[in-house]
């Protein structure tokens, strides 16, 4: 299994607009063969005794793959290449992180 953590930085005040064409692809992802899990999240401003920063302007994908071949086929699906046209103006930056259950 892979996971997958994106951590995508949106222009300031395009969070929302960004979501709602991340959402409109959600069912066509989560249909993928190989996808156990897909699906965004944002920061929750909470007071813990561990500081953790508060990102108006970032949206976090939370991804479980069955394999790396799973995640390269999503990576190459049709809906993936029209999503990131559709955002390309609301994105200002990517960071992924894979990761594997040990």
């Amino acid at each position: 299994m892979i996971h997958v953590i994106a951590t995508i930085e949106v222009a300031a005040g395009k969070r929302d607009a960004f979501l709602a064409e991340f959402r409109r692809n959600v069912p066509l992802v989560r249909a993928e063969a190989g996808c156990i899990e897909y699906g965004p999240a944002v920061d929750v401003q909470a007071e813990l005794p561990v500081p953790a920063p508060f990102r108006d302007n970032v949206v976090v994908v939370v991804e479980k793959w069955e394999s790396l071949e799973a995640l390269r086929a999503h990576l190459a699906a049709p809906h993936m290449q029209a999503y990131r046209i559709r955002v390309k103006d609301y994105v200002m930056g990517v960071q992924l992180q894979l990761l594997e259950p040990v």
